[in-house]
C-alpha cells in the first residue's frame, strides 16, 4: 500500500477538485483549449471611458455581467464560478457543507468613486465622496447591503454561506503572490493534521478606472494598446509592462489519506510551499535576488526535491523589464545552467496579470500541464532578450514529459511565494 505520508513524515496533500475562469472563458475545458492554442484574452476595455489614459486594454471580464458594475461584486461572482467548479469535480460532501476552511486571496477594495489627491490630479475627477452614488450602490441606504459590497472580508464571507465551509473563512492579501499564499495556507492546515480538506479560492475582478490609473502611475502597464492581444509579452526585449486581467482559481485539497478512503480521484499533488519576502521597495526586486533564491529553495526544500527533477517552471512572468529580469535572475542562481534548458512560459502573455488571482489561476493550469502532458507557449514572443535566455516555449504549446512543475508568484513588496506540484507523491 502507497503510504499516505510524505518523506517528512507529514501527511501528502492532493488535490481533487479545480475550477477556473479568466478573460479566455468560465472553466477548466475552454481555459485549457484556448491557452493552449496560443489565444489571448487581452482586448480593449469598453466598461468604462479610457479617453486620456495610456492603457486602453485589459483582460477584462465581461460575459459575467455586473451591472451597475462593482469590482467587488464581479470578484464574488467569478470565486462562485470556479469554486462551484471545483467543489462538483470534487465531489466532496453535501451541497452547500464542505468538510473545511476556506482561505481566500482577494484584492483589497476601496471605494471605488472616492478618488484620491493622485487620482484626481491624473484624471480631472473631482475629489471626495459621492453620497448619491453611494446609496445608490447601498440599495437605498441600508447599511447591510453596503458592508457586504466593501469589507474586505465580504467575499470570503458569501463563499462560507454559499459554500458551507467550516471554521472562519480567511482573506489574505499578500500582493501577486495572494493566491499562491492561499493554497499554502491550505497545505499547513492539513499537514498539521487541523482538517483533511481545505478550499484555497482567489479571485480579482479589479479592472476598473482608478485601478487602472494607479498601476499607470507606478509605470508598471503596457502602453501597447494596438493590437490588444499582442500587449503582454513576457521575456521578449520589447516588453514594456504588465497588462491588468481580471479571474478566478479554485482548489479543493484533502490529505492523500481522506481522498483515497472516500474514492476520490487525484488530481495532482501539492508537494512543497517555499515564500520569502525582501520588503526592499514597493514595486522592485531587491537587485541581489537573494528573496527569489531563497523562495525558490524554500519550495524546492519543503517539497524535498532537487533541480533536476523539476520538469517545467510556470515563470511569474508579468512582462514588465524589472520582474522578468529578476525572475531570470532568481532562477539562473538557483538551477544554473539548466536554466537555460527547463522549459519556462507565461500564462500571462494570454491571460494577463490577474493580480491576486494570479498563483491560483497558474497552479490550476500546471494540474492541468501535468495531466495532458503538454505546456502552454509564451505568446508574442517575436523580439528574444539576449539578457534572459530561458526556453520560453515560444507562441506554440509542446509536447512533453511533466512530473513535477514549479509555480511562481513573486509579487510587489517582495512578497514571493512559489508551489511545486506533481502528478504523484514523491
Amino acid at each position: 500500500m502507497t503510504s499516505t505520508r510524505d518523506k517528512f513524515g507529514r501527511p501528502i496533500v492532493v488535490v481533487t477538485g479545480m475550477g477556473l475562469v479568466t478573460s479566455l472563458g468560465a472553466g477548466k475545458s475552454d481555459n485549457w483549449a484556448k491557452l493552449t492554442a496560443g489565444e489571448s484574452g487581452i482586448r480593449t476595455i469598453t466598461r468604462f471611458p479610457t479617453d486620456g489614459l495610456k492603457t486602453t486594454m485589459a483582460g477584462t471580464i465581461d460575459f459575467i455581467p455586473v451591472e451597475p458594475f462593482s469590482s467587488t461584486v464581479l470578484s464574488e461572482r467569478l470565486a462562485d464560478v470556479a469554486t462551484e467548479e471545483a467543489v462538483a469535480q470534487a465531489g466532496i460532501g453535501a451541497k452547500g457543507d464542505f468538510p473545511g476552511p476556506l482561505f481566500l486571496a482577494v484584492a483589497p477594495v476601496e471605494l471605488e468613486w472616492q478618488p484620491r489627491q493622485d487620482i484626481a490630479r491624473a484624471t480631472g475627477m473631482k475629489s471626495g465622496i459621492d453620497y448619491d452614488a453611494l446609496l445608490k450602490a447601498s440599495g437605498g441606504g441600508r447599511f447591510t447591503n453596503l458592508h457586504r459590497r466593501f469589507i474586505f472580508g465580504s467575499v470570503a464571507d458569501h463563499l462560507a454561506d454559499t459554500f458551507g465551509t467550516k471554521g472562519s473563512p480567511i482573506s489574505l492579501s499578500t500582493a501577486c503572490a495572494s493566491g499562491a499564499t492561499a493554497i499554502q495556507l491550505g497545505v499547513e492546515a492539513i499537514r498539521r493534521g487541523e482538517t483533511d480538506a481545505a478550499l484555497c479560492v482567489a479571485t480579482d475582478g479589479s479592472v476598473n478606472a482608478e485601478a487602472l490609473i494607479r498601476f499607470s502611475l507606478l509605470s508598471a502597464l503596457s502602453t501597447h494598446n494596438d493590437p490588444p492581444h499582442a500587449a503582454a509579452r513576457p521575456f521578449s526585449k520589447n516588453r514594456d509592462g504588465f497588462v491588468m486581467a481580471e479571474g478566478a482559481g479554485a482548489l479543493v485539497l484533502e490529505s492523500l489519506e481522506a481522498a483515497t478512503a472516500r474514492g476520490a480521484k487525484i488530481l495532482g499533488v501539492v508537494a512543497g510551499c517555499g515564500e520569502l519576502a525582501d520588503s526592499f521597495h514597493r514595486t522592485r526586486s531587491s537587485p541581489d535576488g537573494k528573496p527569489i533564491v531563497g523562495c525558490v529553495r524554500n519550495a524546492l526544500a519543503d517539497a524535498g526535491v532537487g533541480i533536476e527533477q523539476i520538469d517545467y517552471i510556470n515563470a511569474h512572468g508579468t512582462g514588465t523589464p524589472e520582474n522578468d529580469k529578476m525572475e531570470y535572475l532568481g532562477i539562473s542562481m538557483v538551477f544554473g545552467e539548466r536554466a537555460k534548458e527547463i522549459p519556462v512560459s507565461s500564462n500571462k502573455s494570454m491571460v494577463g496579470h490577474t493580480l491576486s488571482a494570479a498563483g491560483a489561476v497558474e497552479a490550476v493550469v500546471s494540474l492541468l500541464t501535468l495531466e495532458h502532458q503538454r505546456i502552454p507557449p509564451t505568446i508574442n514572443y517575436d523580439m528574444p532578450d539576449p539578457a534572459i535566455p530561458f526556453d520560453v516555449v515560444p507562441n506554440k504549446a509542446r509536447d512533453a514529459r511533466v512530473s513535477a512543475v514549479m509555480s511562481n508568484s513573486f509579487g510587489f513588496g517582495g512578497q514571493n511565494a512559489s508551489l511545486i506540484l506533481t502528478r504523484e507523491p514523491i
